[in-house]
């Protein structure tokens, strides 16, 4: 299949390769679809083995922000950015400002922000580019990540309330794979309420952290899908629910912040059939774009806290739904997404002048 059949196919409007051999960015912009407004989603900097890899994960990255955005109720598209590099060794202010320049190109059909291995200081050397960056220390927003996990908490309290009865997570066990940086902030949620942690994440820094902190019990990365728990709680990187690993869960509800969890779209239907309640994740870990979002219209914390609130009330929507139609979750939540899409796309044949 050539590039642009794959374009096609998902509906991708555009697809930006950016170079800067001086300063050694090599980039790549995906804008999936602006139909409820300019996309708005991340920049990721990662060392991929290869340039075909890194375009695979924006493309893969864009469409869900879409999803993402329209179920969260936001007049956003959804589009992505990768940088193609080490986060830890490669960061330069030259490197960031020039992606920044590829970025005020777009006039605005693309706004940026924060993702895997890019922070607030990089935001705002982006930021002195171009005002279509979200997450600089100078806009109100910050980190999102605290953001991120409170949603994260309010989504998983209606899996919980789906799956068990009540929302309550007071003596669940919950089974944590990573303990980055919303991770953490989902775990102190979690341990405030009464939850029995356990975690893992090939930091042992941030495992020994959390151990302290939060009386979890730690595990080595691979035992993580063996564990009893009631909860499995993704907060790694994606594709990590898939042939291999359904077997091995024995948690009733998978809920977590992780990025595209099923490896492939059959795997939520394998949960289906098994009983496992899977939150899907770009519903549940909505809050973050939720809080750079409000940015845009001028940040207003408690506004924005109050807006994430509502994916408690999203995910019970989508879970109706999922249970009406004796369908997997995951395909209720793109109803309910391409649903909203499709109306506003109706709408916008009226001519404005």
């Amino acid at each position: 299949m050539s590039l642009f059949e794959a374009l096609e196919r998902d509906g991708f409007e555009q697809v930006v390769f950016c170079n800067d051999v001086e300063t050694g960015l090599k980039a790549i912009i995906a804008i999936h679809d602006t139909t409820l407004g300019p996309a708005l989603g991340g920049v990721r900097m990662w060392n991929y083995n290869c340039e075909e890899e890194a375009l695979h994960d924006v493309l893969r990255l864009a469409k869900g922000m879409t999803y993402k955005n329209a179920v969260a109720g936001l007049n956003l598209g959804g589009g992505k950015a990768v940088i193609i590099g080490d986060p830890k060794k490669d960061k330069s202010e030259a490197l960031f400002r020039s992606f920044g320049r590829f970025v005020e190109t777009l006039k605005g059909r693309y706004i940026t922000a924060e993702d895997v291995g890019t922070f607030e200081e990089d935001m705002d050397y982006i930021h002195m580019e171009t005002e279509y960056v979200t997450g600089t220390s100078r806009k109100g927003a910050g980190d999102p990540s605290p953001v991120t996990a409170l949603g994260i908490y309010y989504g998983m309290k209606q899996a919980a309330k789906e799956a068990f009865g009540s929302d309550s997570l007071k003596g669940l066990t919950i089974a944590v794979q990573g303990v980055g940086q919303v991770a953490y902030h989902l775990c102190k949620h979690l341990h405030e309420e009464g939850a029995e942690l356990i975690v893992t994440d090939i930091n042992e820094e941030a495992v020994e952290r959390a151990v302290k902190e939060f009386a979890a019990t730690s595990v080595k990365p691979d035992e993580i899908y063996d564990v009893d728990c009631d909860i499995f709680s993704p907060c790694a990187l994606g594709g990590i629910i898939n042939d291999e690993t359904i077997p091995r869960l024995k948690a009733k509800v998978i809920a977590g912040s992780a990025n595209n969890q099923l490896e492939k779209e059959e795997h939520g239907r394998i949960l289906h059939e098994k009983g496992i309640l899977y939150a899907p994740d770009y519903v549940i870990n909505a809050g973050g774009v939720i809080n750079v979002a409000e940015e845009l219209a001028g940040y207003n914390r408690q506004r924005a806290l109050n807006k994430v609130k509502s994916i408690y009330n999203i995910l019970e929507t989508v879970f109706e739904i999922s249970r009406q139609k004796n369908i997997p979750t995951s395909i209720a939540a793109n109803e309910l997404a391409e649903k909203r899409i499709k109306s506003m796309r109706k709408m916008k044949r009226l001519y404005l002048q």
